[in-house]
């Protein structure tokens, strides 16, 4: 994407008023590179508890869970994305993709409507 057009973020509605977006996407993401919610939460920012119960309402919304854990002991616990979680993971990535790539014209018109902020401080 270029840096001059306005981001789009894309938020789907789950069953039960769930909102996915960009933020449990890259939620996923971490979990998928880490093997762990707690780290993958920190890289956001965010707490274990936080990232654990959007781990949870996204477990909840689909019909199979997008996240398993496996506890700790000996090898220590981890998590790691289902069949289901790396599919809807990749369907959002690919939407995020596809609307970017499809919008560039419309957000360069709106870039082109800005007022310019570039020398206020």
């Amino acid at each position: 994407m270029t840096d001059d057009l306005p981001p789009l973020r894309i938020r789907l509605t789950l069953p039960g008023n769930v909102p996915f977006g960009p933020g449990k996407a890259d939620l996923l993401q971490g979990i998928s590179e880490t093997g762990s919610i707690s780290a993958a939460g920190r890289q956001m920012g965010m707490s274990y508890r936080r990232a654990w119960s959007l781990v949870e309402a996204m477990n909840n919304a689909f019909a199979d869970p997008l996240v398993e854990t496996s506890r700790g002991g000996a090898e220590g616990g981890g998590a790691r994305l289902t069949r289901a979680g790396l599919a809807v993971l990749a369907l959002y990535r690919r939407m995020q993709r596809e609307a970017e790539a499809a919008t560039v014209d419309l957000r360069g018109g709106v870039a082109g409507m800005l007022r310019d902020i570039s020398d206020e401080t």
